[in-house]
Parts: structure tokens; sequence; C-alpha cells
């Protein structure tokens, strides 16, 4: 009994201090440098924003977005809040320049955000790390006594991780564009910089695809994002400083593929859609010209519909049975065809590392098994490496259901940040 009364005694004088050494805001992910300081901004009617020095349209309308989501947090400010002059404004934002057209790994993303009880300042070298600040400052808009305030604070912050990535799959189960856009936008408040959209699955293949109409035509139940769509998320995630890298799996999770064109197949047809899930048998054939001159077309045509500077290219988990039964000259063909498609597009292919262990240096690897792979196998052959083992940050969702996708979001994000 005395026992227990010293530990609880223990706990009542060690949790308050404890609880001091927490951070004194509630902000994800962590921000690389946070100093406290005395006092708050409060937010009331008069609150308003104002851009400083480079005013690129696309920092103008995340402000705008800024402005309406803290419409919506607060429930107090006007209807017809917009930017205005920065000697007038409460939060005052200067980006030096504007990003590139088509975001790239490796851009500059940091910030910094002063608060004082007179204003506060955003002052970053690019257009993305104001919209992270803008996020940033939403985070910490918090409900006192007398309304909203923002404490008085410093941060500087910029990511560990260039490449912060959710991967969405679709092939399997159809997402409708709505919520694929509510992801996009959680992924923003948490600063995630990666849509990988995977896009083609034994159950489905998502993409209209004008050169060859049966893939989406034959292989989708009629489920699949037309050209327009597509070009309109990637804006909607553009605008939120997110890259969409997609990914068309070859040469095995292939089925759908081959409902309406069987001769890409190692084995003769017909074929169906699959309807479980599971690791199947039909892989294309590396042993046909065919096969080479339809990916060339089809990566070239994909590789203009998706801007960004890399295609992945899938890879894994192909079991080998349909090429058991074919040509002993399936395995020079599978180790040069990746070279090849790489060479006719301006994207670099990234395939799951499974397929791939022989990768050319132009290729960058995905890589899903354990961290101490990740060190072995790069110490061998020195390549950037994606890692989507999930106790290292990335999430893959495989079902569209609405439920939980913010927790998805926040696990990735937590991990990666």
């Amino acid at each position: 009994m005395r026992t227990i009364f010293i530990l609880l005694m223990l706990c009542s004088v060690l949790t308050p201090m404890a609880a001091q050494q927490q951070p004194a805001v509630n902000l994800m992910p962590i921000p690389a440098n946070l100093q406290m300081a005395t006092g708050r901004l409060v937010i009331d009617l008069s609150f308003s924003v104002g851009i400083s020095g480079n005013s690129d349209p696309r920092l103008q309308r995340g402000v705008e977005r800024f402005l309406n989501d803290l419409r919506r947090q607060t429930g107090m400010l006007p209807l017809d809040m917009k930017e205005t002059e920065p000697s007038k404004a409460m939060l005052v934002i200067r980006a030096a320049h504007a990003n590139k057209e088509v975001l790239e790994l490796g851009e500059d993303e940091s910030y910094s955000l002063e608060v004082s009880t007179a204003g506060a300042k955003l002052d970053t070298p690019t257009t993305l790390g104001a919209l992270h600040g803008l996020q940033t400052f939403l985070q910490l808009v918090t409900t006192t006594a007398d309304g909203f305030a923002v404490p008085a604070l410093s941060i500087q912050d910029k990511p560990r991780f260039p490449w912060r990535g959710l991967m969405i799959d679709v092939g399997r189960h159809f997402i409708p564009l709505d919520v694929l856009r509510r992801n996009l936008d959680g992924m923003a408040a948490v600063k995630l910089n990666v849509l990988h959209w995977h896009l083609s699955e034994n159950q489905g293949f998502r993409v209209e695809s004008k050169k060859f109409p049966k893939l989406h035509e034959m292989g989708s139940d009629g489920l699949f994002y037309t050209q327009d769509e597509i070009r309109d998320l990637i804006a909607y995630a553009r605008e939120r400083g997110i890259r969409v890298m997609p990914e068309f799996d070859m040469p095995g999770h292939s089925t759908a593929w081959f409902v309406g064109y069987p001769e890409l197949a190692s084995a003769p047809g017909p074929y169906q859609i699959e309807r479980k899930w599971g690791v199947f048998d039909p892989a294309m054939d590396p042993t046909q010209e065919s096969t080479y001159k339809f990916l060339d077309d089809f990566i070239g045509e994909m590789a203009g519909l998706f801007p960004d500077q890399y295609f992945h290219i899938g890879g894994d988990e192909v079991n080998g049975k349909q090429w058991d039964m074919g040509s002993s000259a399936t395995r020079i063909c599978r180790h040069t065809s990746t070279d090849e498609c790489r060479k006719s597009s301006a994207s670099t292919a990234k395939p799951w590392w499974d397929g791939m262990k022989s990768c050319a240096r132009i290729c960058q690897r995905t890589l899903w098994s354990s961290p101490g792979a990740v060190r072995s196998r790069s110490r061998r052959r020195p390549n950037r490496v994606i890692a989507g083992y999930s106790r290292m940050g990335i999430t893959l969702t495989s079902c569209g259901r609405r439920n939980g996708t913010t927790a998805l979001i926040r696990s990735a994000a937590r991990r990666q940040t």
C-alpha cells in the first residue's frame, strides 16, 4: 500500500513537469524549430492578409483558400474578406520568388513564421514555403474565452524529406474525384507533397487512353477518369504544392490490360477483369516486339498527360508461371525493357524494388521491404530510394471508404515529417 501511495505521489509531481516540456501548440508535423513567446495575436473581424514583393498568382489563390478555411474555422470573418495592402495587414507574406509551373523534386519548401501580439510575418524563398506556412498558421488558431487567437511564437521550418508521399490505389477500387480532391486537401494540410496514383491493376484500368481505347472501355467496368478530369486533378494538386506521380503496373498486375488487348499477354486469352484479390499468373509477353511498341506508344501518351518527372512502372510480384511456359529469352527481354521505355519519354522510370533488382542507374526505386533492406541494397547499388515500407512512412490505401481518410493521411505525415 505504501509503495502504491509513493508511486501515485511521484506521478502527480512528474505529470505537470512533463506537461510543461510538451509543445504549447498542436502542430502536425512538428516544425524543425519552434520557440514560444509571450502573448497572442487576436483573430477577429479586423484580421487581414497582405502579400509583399512577389505576387505569384498561385500564392494569391492560396491566400484566398486560406481565408476561406479560416472563415469556416472561426465562423466570424466577413464573407467579403480579401487580400489587403501589406502595410494594413495583420499577416504579411513575403515570398522571394515563384516555383516552377510544373513542380519538381527538391524545390525549396522552407519558411519562417513570426507571430507577436501586433501581427504576424511569413517569410519564405518560394510560393511552396508560403503555402506550408499558411497551413501552419491555420493549425495555430485556437479558441479562447474571448474568441480566437494565435500564440506568439517563432517558427523556422523545412521538411526532413523531399519526397513525402501518399499512395492511393484506384485500380483495385475506383475512387470518385471528389474523394480524391478531399484527400489532396488533407495532404496539403499536413504538408505531404506527392500523390502516388496507382491507376492500373488486375481489377481495373482507370485512365482514358486515346491511342488504346479498349484499355479503359473494356478494362474498367466503365469506372475510369477521362484525360480532362486527370488534367483538372493535377492542376488542383499543383495549386496545393502536390505533385502527381502515375503508376501503371507492368508486366504483372496487368490482367485488366489484356481484356481489351489479349495479344500483350504471355498466354492466349480471353481474359476478364479479376473480381478478387491476390497475385495472378497473367503477365506481359517480353518476347514479342509488338509488346514494346505498344508500351512505347502508351507510355509516350501518358507521359504527355502526366507532366511529373517521375513515372512509376510497377514491376512487382510477377510469379513467372506464364513465362515458364515460354521462351528462355524472357530473362534477357525483361531486363532490357525498362531502359527502352525510359528513353522513349521525358520521365524517370520508378519501379517497385522486387521488379528491378537489376535496375539501371536511370531508374529510381520504391522499396517496400524492411529498413535494413534499404540500407544494405543501397550500399550495393547507390541510387535514390523511396521508402514505401509502412514503418518508414508511406501509407498505402487500396479502398475507397471515406471513413478513416484523415487518420491515414495523419499517419503518413507523422512518420515522414
